[in-house]
């Protein structure tokens, strides 16, 4: 597990729905207990804030870093996907103008675009503003809507996805028959769980094309990935949130365990709505 890529997650799940600058203790503590030495966070916590993600400041003798506006509205993006009501399709081709096409293609096909030819993709979700200069259409099924599906599947590869959620759905299976079955946890292994759980769901869910159900295979698994991953998120939540507030430290004092924002993610994930 790559340090950086498991602080973002630290950030995204406890940090961007309640606000503030946390001790990097906490993330050093948090981190260790998935096996990330404190000398790799410290290095990714560094390449973090030169990269415009994270900013520090100092009270006495302790550091203490908060996401950039840039980055929280990165984050609250992807919070919408993992935690939001489902998204609407929205079917548009992208034709990519001026210079440095390849790299803003490659751009859009990790926003869950399809390439069609060097300078045209084809998605259904949001693209990321930083492919501009481009040309958008915005597109309706004015006929071949029973084709649908087949255009999907010439256009987008969706076993590597498949494969994916179904390793999720095994690994966290296990834990919420656990869970499910009353095995207790300690607050600090819930908030480890839970934030596996998001890291991995993340990685994922973050590269799916996320494709509207009537084009995807009968059996298709990110579905009951995406109930999974709700369910035991709810079941985690209480205790996570508990280890949270008796002992992540902002500036300002301690973190707060729930905010509006994180009891409306629970709200979400807990109404049926997981789409």
């Amino acid at each position: 597990m790559k340090a950086a890529s498991f602080i973002v997650t630290i950030y995204g799940d406890v940090v961007e729905p309640r606000g503030g600058a946390i001790w990097i203790g906490n993330i050093i503590e948090v981190c260790a207990g998935v096996g990330i030495s404190e000398t790799l966070v410290r290095t990714a916590v560094s390449r973090l804030v030169t990269a415009g993600r994270l900013a520090g400041e100092r009270e006495g003798r302790r550091s203490f870093y908060r996401l950039t506006q840039a980055a929280r509205s990165e984050f609250a993006a992807a919070a919408r996907v993992l935690f939001g009501p489902p998204e609407e399709t929205a079917w548009h081709f992208v034709e990519l103008m001026g210079p440095s096409a390849e790299e803003r293609m490659q751009m859009l096909e990790r926003s869950g675009h399809a390439r069609l030819t060097s300078r045209l993709a084809v998605g259904v979700r949001p693209f990321p503003a930083s492919v501009m200069p481009a040309v958008v259409f915005r597109a309706d099924v004015a006929e071949g809507a029973a084709e649908l599906g087949a255009f999907a599947a010439k256009c987008w590869d969706l076993s590597p996805h498949a494969k994916a959620y179904e390793s999720f759905l095994r690994r966290f299976g296990r834990l919420a028959t656990f869970v499910e079955a009353g095995g207790r946890l300690a607050s600090a292994d819930c908030l480890t769980a839970r934030l596996l759980l998001v890291h991995q769901y993340r990685l994922e869910a973050l590269r799916d094309p996320r494709l509207p159900p009537e084009v995807l295979p009968s059996d298709w698994p990110g579905e009951e990935a995406r109930r999974l991953f709700a369910r035991l998120y709810c079941r985690l939540s209480p205790n996570a949130d508990l280890h949270v507030a008796r002992n992540f430290i902002t500036a300002a004092g301690p973190l707060p365990m729930t905010s509006e924002a994180t009891a409306l993610r629970l709200t979400t994930l807990g109404g049926g709505n997981h789409s």
